[in-house]
């Protein structure tokens, strides 16, 4: 028992309110396989990623799956729930969602064209969230959306996997398949009959040392379903792996690294995520619901809601177009791509609201997108209200605006200090007159006459 209190003050240390950490530097391992490495410089290119959270959950307007762990309950639970039943009452409920789940109006096609809308390059999807309950036709587990207690599995589209994956590839979107390690409905991850009893946490519900048997048991279930996306659900580009606290120095070992070196050699060069987890399978790393305020210097996605949360809430707020847009500007400005996350109805609906708001951003990454996709780095990222980027001999300098009503100028100072010759303004492509000075550029450009400031003013240095 002491063991587990020691291991729960580790999660805790490490996910806060459902929101993971993110590795170190210095825990990252570069890769030697040269077709995972140039898959690498791939990732690097798309700089915006769609995620999508969505399972029975989407019912409740909670965070997800969280509130069936108890040791979460006081975060999870309490401000969102009106809570007349009891930490038992509702954990039956849920495990009873898959019985109403029913997204008549999912349309995988219009999900695509949507998402490709936004700008987005590649799509992050839940197959299974920490619940366990599977959004595909797993063989290996009755709790999915293709099993006869669920509604939905008559439907032409039951297997959401199988056919939103297909449609975004056809629209040039390519697919990350959000895995959670860990497996809250599977008896040989949870079980009552434990020391604990009921009361469920984020790991185990025995010690996988004492227990080698059922841990092992486990560990051949997680890499079947792993093999089984792997194998029968077309080219996926990112294993994206949620769970942090199933590793190895927590005491969960599933050897990950088994299957994924197993899965590369008919999947060559697939990226793997074990996110939080360091080392040479984490292949990027992912800041969640932050922002890193110096670049990186490893490959990194920023993990951020629209809204405030992961999964659809009835009453959320979504950030403007120009809050989404800032925020993708600094983060490419520090070399990471963004994964904004958008939670759909549970009827199978992508929120006409949020929609709306990203593809606002899609609209300027159309016309203005050269100075985003494809870039990398460059010094000094953001300084001054301007953010740099770099693909091979052009730097672009993108200004952007806090709100509506801030101020356009007319003379744009631009803190770039390495040699110049020509400024176009990408908007017409037209060359401006600008004066070198100490530590950078003065540009003049004609008197902005719109009402209000526009999203983002880009300028390329040759």
């Amino acid at each position: 028992m002491e063991m587990d209190i020691d291991r729960q003050k580790k999660f805790e240390q490490k996910i806060k309110e459902g929101t993971h950490d993110y590795s170190t530097e210095k825990d990252y391992v570069y890769p030697e396989d040269p077709i995972v490495k140039e898959n690498l410089e791939w990732f690097q290119d798309q700089k915006l990623g769609f995620m999508i959270h969505w399972g029975p959950y989407s019912q409740l307007d909670v965070g997800c799956s969280w509130p069936l762990s108890d040791s979460d309950a006081i975060w999870c639970r309490d401000k969102r729930l009106d809570w007349d039943i009891s930490g038992e009452e509702f954990k039956k409920q849920y495990f009873d969602l898959n019985k109403t789940f029913n997204p008549i109006r999912f349309d995988p096609q219009k999900w695509a064209e949507e998402i490709q809308a936004t700008g987005a390059k590649y799509l992050i999807y839940t197959t299974k969230h920490h619940d366990g309950f599977c959004m595909w036709d797993t063989k290996y587990s009755d709790y999915k959306i293709t099993a006869p207690d669920c509604p939905y599995h008559t439907n032409h589209y039951a297997d959401v996997c199988a056919h939103l994956f297909e449609a975004c590839r056809k629209k040039g979107i390519a697919i990350a398949a959000y895995f959670s390690k860990a497996d809250w409905h599977i008896d040989s991850y949870w079980s009552k009959d434990g020391e604990r009893g009921n009361y469920m946490d984020r790991g185990p519900s025995y010690n996988p040392e004492e227990h080698p048997e059922r841990w092992e048991e486990f560990v051949q279930f997680t890499h079947n379903q792993i093999r089984e996306l792997a194998q029968n659900y077309g080219r996926i580009e990112v294993f994206w792996f949620d769970g942090g606290w199933v590793c190895e120095r927590e005491g969960e070992n599933i050897r990950l690294g088994e299957v994924i070196d197993e899965i590369r050699k008919f999947q060559p060069g697939m990226l793997c995520v074990d996110r939080t987890v360091g080392g040479p399978y984490e292949n990027y790393v992912t800041p969640e619901q932050k922002v890193p305020e110096k670049p990186l210097l490893v490959p990194w996605e920023s993990n951020l809601t629209l809204g405030t949360s992961f999964s659809y809430r009835f009453d959320d707020n979504y950030k403007s177009t120009r809050e989404v847009l800032n925020l993708l500007i600094d983060i490419v400005a520090k070399g990471g791509n963004l994964a904004i996350n958008v939670g759909p109805r549970p009827n199978g609906v992508l929120p006409e609201t949020a929609m709306e708001q990203l593809k606002g951003m899609g609209r300027w990454l159309n016309q203005f997108g050269d100075a985003i996709y494809g870039t990398r780095v460059c010094a000094p990222y953001k300084k001054d209200g301007i953010a740099f980027t770099r693909k091979k001999d052009m730097i672009y300098a993108i200004e952007t605006f806090d709100s509506d009503d801030a101020a356009v100028n007319e003379e744009i100072w631009i803190p770039y200090e390495g040699s110049v010759s020509r400024i176009l303004y990408m908007e017409n492509g037209k060359e401006l007159p600008f004066e070198k000075k100490e530590g950078g550029y003065v540009v003049k450009l004609p008197e902005y006459c719109g009402e209000k400031a526009p999203l983002g003013r880009v300028f390329c240095l040759k």
